[in-house]
């Protein structure tokens, strides 16, 4: 399943399309991640629900509250948002 904009819960998002920004790319990569371009939440949530072999609208939503109010400040690229998903994904799994 696609998660789509419509999906998001948070509506602050800014839309704006940067040369920084992944929809160039298949997967994550060092370019910076900015936890407020809505199209870089989606592009992050989707990789990472393909990456499981699943993705709901529910997963999705808890993907965006975990970036939205855990995801540290010091992480900034699209990789270590990745990496930092599979380490939070692995801990409240178990």
């Amino acid at each position: 399943m696609l998660f789509l904009k419509e999906h998001l819960h948070n509506v602050y998002y800014n839309w704006t399309i940067g040369l920084n920004h992944s929809v160039q790319n298949n997967e994550p990569d060092r370019r910076i991640f900015d936890r407020f371009n809505g199209n870089q939440v989606l592009f992050i949530i989707n990789y990472f629900g393909q990456s499981l072999g699943k993705l709901t609208v529910n997963d999705g939503r808890k993907i965006e509250k975990l970036i939205s109010t855990q995801l540290p400040g010091e992480i900034k690229s699209e990789l270590s948002v990745f990496n930092w998903l599979r380490g939070m994904y692995l801990y409240y799994s178990n």
